[in-house]
């Protein structure tokens, strides 16, 4: 089992406070693959961060004690340690294609639960929340019917139980 991969953090909802915890990776030389911003608390003015990067091990661990060190973060996560949670993602898929193969899309995307949010003359706009592996393979099984454009919302997590930030 990998460590350190997705963290959440509740951070300080002002200017500047995304770029500082970016920093802390990118400084490192750790590639953040996910990350997703919102604001989770107005009357405090707090937003939540979900990152979700290549690193694992000792190196994790030591970023986790940075962003914990940071003013404007009252609380860290390392939800791939600290026990089960629950990771999500959207993506908007656009396939273009002749009849035949946007019938497949339609049988394909029912199958695997995407639903149609926009439909033309020449293709579809699926959408899809899932698993980032579920994700990849829709977007691999559209590949071969006219996939035209991808757009991906990135990873949000949550503890399961009682647990939480």
């Amino acid at each position: 089992k990998e460590e350190g991969k997705t963290k959440a953090l509740l951070v300080d909802n002002e200017p500047g406070v995304l770029a500082r915890v970016a920093g802390l990776f990118s400084g490192r030389g750790y590639n953040i693959e996910s990350l997703t911003v919102a604001e989770v608390d107005r009357a405090n003015g707090r937003s939540r961060i979900n990152i979700g990067t290549n690193g694992t091990g000792q190196g994790m661990h030591k970023r986790k004690a940075l962003l914990d060190k940071l003013v404007t973060v009252h609380k860290v996560a390392d939800l791939t340690v600290e026990g089960p949670h629950i990771e999500r993602e959207l993506a908007l898929v656009k396939i273009i294609a002749p009849p035949e193969q946007r019938v497949q899309s339609l049988r394909i995307a029912d199958f695997m639960r995407a639903r149609m949010v926009d439909s033309t003359t020449d293709g579809f706009v699926f959408e899809m929340t899932g698993s980032s592996d579920e994700l990849d393979a829709f977007i691999d099984l559209m590949e071969p019917l006219g996939l035209a454009e991808v757009s991906r919302a990135g990873v949000v997590a949550i503890a399961r139980g009682s647990k939480g930030l």
